[in-house]
C-alpha cells in the first residue's frame, strides 16, 4: 500500500514505526495513518489502543527488534518539560538521548531512509525572554539555541545526533521543532489563574502554538521529503500574522496590534468573556517549513475567530477526540504540574 502525506504521495509502501504511540503526537499520527490504511506500528511503555508493541527505546534490543520491515521511522517519544520537577537528568538523558541514539542505530542498520524526530520550540530557551523593555523575539530557525533546562539541554543533543547520523552515514532526518499543541492546562500558575484554557490556548494561536491535525501533517510531508531535504530542522508552529515591524509594539500593547489586525476580535471575545494577552515575548516564524515542506497549517488566529462567529469549536476534531492525556499520573497539590525545588 502507498503512504500518503498531506500534498503528496511516496512511491513505493513505507512501514512507519512511531515512537511515542500512547502520547498526545504519537496517538494522532497513528489514528491519521490507520485510517488511511497505511502499514504503521506504534511503540510506547505504555499500553494503548494505539501501542503494538510495549518496551523502552533504551533497551537497544527492543528498539532493534522493531524494526524489522520498517522504511520510516517518525520518533516523538520523550520526556517532557513538566517531567524535569519529577525525573533525574539522567533520566532525560537515558530517554531523550540515549533512546534517540538507539533509534538512529537500528534505523541505520534495517536500512530506513527516512526519519523524523519531533523536537521542540523550547531548545531556544533564553533566547525567547527578551529583555524588560524590548521588543518581541522573532524566532526563526537561524536563533541560536540557548536552553535553559534539562529538557531542551538534551532535545537539542538528540537534533545533533540526527545531524551527526546525515553527515557520517546519509541517513536523512528532519527535525521539528513543534510549538505547545497539549491541551492541558498551562504550566504556569500565573497563566492558569488569569486564563480559562480556551482563552489562552486561542490566544498563542497567535504566535506560540498549533493544532495536533497541523502538528501530524507535517510530520507525514516530512517522511515524504526527508530523502530529498537530507538534514534540516524546521520550526512547526500556526502561521502567524504577526511581522517584524509589529515587534516592538507587542512588547507594549499586544492587544492593540490584534485589535487592528482583527478589528471585530474585541467584540468576539467579549461575546465569550475573553481577553487578549497584553504583552506577547516571542514569535515562531514557520516560513521555511510551509515553503521546503510545502507544509500548509490550518488552524490559526483567524480560524480561532471564524469559529467564534459560527459557534463551533476551534479545535481540531483530532485533537477532540485524542483529548487530555496528562504528563504524570500523581495527582500533585498545586495544580496539575509538580513545582520544582
Amino acid at each position: 500500500m502507498v503512504f500518503h502525506a498531506a500534498g503528496g504521495c511516496i512511491g513505493s509502501v513505507v512501514t512507519i514505526l512511531v515512537t511515542g504511540s500512547a502520547g498526545h503526537l504519537g496517538e494522532a499520527i497513528l489514528r491519521t495513518l490507520r485510517g488511511r490504511g497505511s502499514p504503521v506500528r506504534g511503540i510506547d511503555l505504555k499500553r494503548s489502543p494505539f501501542t503494538d508493541a510495549v518496551g523502552s527505546i533504551v533497551d537497544s534490543a527492543f528498539v532493534r527488534r522493531q524494526m524489522d520491515g520498517v522504511s520510516a521511522v517518525i520518533h516523538t517519544a520523550t520526556l517532557h518539560k513538566p517531567h524535569v520537577a519529577t525525573h533525574t537528568k539522567q533520566d532525560f538523558v537515558d530517554t531523550n538521548v540515549t533512546g534517540t541514539l538507539n533509534l538512529l542505530e537500528a534505523a541505520l542498520a534495517a536500512g530506513v531512509r527516512r526519519f523524523v524526530f519531533t523536537s521542540t520550540t523550547s531548545a531556544f530557551g533564553s533566547q525567547l525572554r527578551p529583555e524588560a523593555g524590548q521588543a518581541a523575539v522573532w524566532v526563526t530557525e537561524d536563533l541560536a539555541p540557548v536552553p535553559k533546562n534539562i529538557y531542551g539541554t538534551t532535545k537539542l543533543m538528540a537534533e545533533a545526533l540526527g545531524e551527526l547520523f546525515f553527515r557520517e552515514r546519509g541517513l536523512p532526518v528532519i527535525v521539528l521543532r513543534t510549538s505547545r499543541f497539549f491541551p492541558e492546562d498551562d504550566d504556569d500558575p500565573a497563566m492558569r489563574s488569569a486564563y480559562a484554557p480556551e482563552n489562552a490556548q486561542a490566544n498563542e494561536l497567535l504566535y506560540r502554538r498549533l493544532d495536533i491535525t497541523d502538528a501530524v501533517s507535517a510530520h507525514l510531508l516530512a517522511v515524504e521529503r526527508a530523502p530529498k531535504i537530507g538534514f534540516a530542522r524546521y520550526i512547526i508552529s500556526a502561521t502567524t500574522p504577526f511581522e517584524p515591524r509589529h515587534l516592538a509594539a507587542l512588547a507594549r500593547d499586544a492587544a492593540g496590534v490584534v485589535r487592528e489586525l482583527y478589528p471585530d476580535c474585541a467584540e468576539l471575545y467579549a461575546a465569550r468573556g475573553w481577553r487578549l494577552f497584553p504583552a506577547i515575548d516571542r514569535v515562531y516564524v514557520n516560513d521555511r517549513a510551509r515553503h521546503e515542506l510545502g507544509w500548509r497549517p490550518e488552524c490559526d488566529f483567524a480560524h480561532v475567530l471564524n469559529s467564534l462567529r459560527e459557534g463551533t469549536d476551534f479545535r481540531s476534531m483530532l485533537a477532540r477526540e485524542i483529548g487530555s492525556k496528562g504528563y504524570h499520573d500523581t495527582v500533585f497539590d498545586h495544580g496539575p504540574y509538580p513545582v520544582a525545588p
